[in-house]
């Protein structure tokens, strides 16, 4: 295990400049809005800002003011990928440690804003997905979900943490999931934002209320007309990888189009996450050259083990309006067997930790205070 700081040559962000001021632009969209995608007009005033308005050594010295490490991690395979985790100790020595995980397309920027809150009552762990961040990229096949489970879990004996709790949203949630399934010796809880659980049975579960169905028909809706993202990085994740990482606009748009569709955002992403934290995100991105190594995780997870198996520790879940997947709790209840602390939060998306900040902490707070 070895100290880690984040030094980005300025050459690679000169670089970056260059090829925005390059970029070859498509028309305007025949429709007005984002129904096709990002506008052009917002396109290209947000990359217009990134090359010469937004400062990354302000996000550099943000992350370079937490303590910050990198160690090797095999998951229980034959090779070993290099992780960067953040590791905020609280004040408290007998604070409970709680690891948190990212999804796509977030970062360990997506806890940039909670994490010294949390430190007040957790040792905070943040590890970068392999592939993700600074993290290493995986050279070989095989880093599915279940794999960075049993990584995570093999980080926190690293740390001698004998006593620990997990929280995800995203891949996060289902990647602390699968912890929550092989239960490691030492895992007292998991807390979730987008609990994933199967259909029941008919009749095996009580009717849903109207709230309930409209739910389940957004889930329809998302599969049929908002999951082309999904689709493109489970099958070819390799081909949508050239464009990424050539052309920082397409990285730029890949990205922040999730972030008009998937926050509790009014219509702009900006209304609830600033210029400056999108971009801080998308810089986790363009500068090592992720695009293809993120989308990964889709190709390694999708069709293969079904992620209903049984969760039997105890659980959290706190539900956001505007996230992705939005359960009734009678069928979360069938799969998280020990399900203690449930709400349903007003206002909110799928990015909980950036859009309710407060709200998050809160949660976590409560529900794993109980576990002590």
């Amino acid at each position: 295990m070895r100290e880690f700081r984040v030094a980005v040559p300025q050459a690679q962000l000169d670089d970056l400049r260059e090829r925005l001021a390059r970029t070859r632009w498509p028309e305007p969209a025949t429709v007005e809005g984002w129904t096709q995608g990002v506008p052009l007009d917002y396109a290209q005033e947000l990359c217009a800002y990134w090359a010469d308005g937004y400062d990354w050594r302000r996000c550099e010295a943000e992350l370079n003011a937490l303590p910050q490490f990198v160690t090797g991690l095999d998951g229980g395979g034959d090779d070993s990928v290099d992780i960067h985790f953040l590791h905020v100790r609280s004040s408290n020595e007998d604070a409970l440690p709680l690891l948190l995980t990212h999804g796509w397309p977030g970062s360990v920027v997506e806890f940039l804003d909670v994490i010294g809150p949390l430190s007040e009552t957790f040792h905070v762990v943040a590890p970068s997905l392999p592939g993700y961040g600074f993290s290493a990229k995986p050279t070989v096949a095989g880093w599915g979900v279940e794999r960075i489970a049993t990584a995570w879990a093999q980080l926190m004996d690293r740390l001698g943490y004998d006593r620990w709790v997990a929280a995800g949203g995203d891949w996060g949630s289902i990647i602390t999931s699968a912890l929550g399934t092989a239960a490691p010796d030492g895992l007292r809880g998991i807390h979730l934002t987008m609990p994933v659980a199967p259909r029941p049975p008919e009749g095996s579960v009580p009717p849903l209320t109207e709230a309930e169905q409209a739910a389940v028909a957004d889930q329809a809706t998302f599969r049929t007309v908002r999951s082309g993202y999904s689709a493109e990085q489970s099958t070819r994740p390799q081909t949508i990888g050239y464009g990424l990482l050539d052309s920082p606009s397409a990285q730029c748009t890949w990205i922040v189009e999730k972030f008009w569709d998937w926050t509790d955002c009014a219509g702009h992403p900006e209304n609830v996450i600033s210029r400056d934290r999108l971009l801080d995100n998308v810089m986790l991105y363009w500068l090592p050259g992720n695009g293809a190594s993120s989308a990964r995780l889709y190709w390694e997870s999708f069709g293969g083990r079904r992620r209903t198996d049984e969760v039997p520790v105890p659980t959290g879940v706190t539900l956001f309006p505007h996230e992705l997947y939005r359960l009734p709790r009678s069928w979360i209840e069938r799969r998280y067997t020990d399900l203690r602390h449930y709400t349903e939060q007003k206002t909110g998306g799928h990015f909980a930790s950036m859009e309710q900040p407060e709200v998050y902490v809160a949660e976590l707070r409560e529900f794993f205070q109980t576990l002590r």
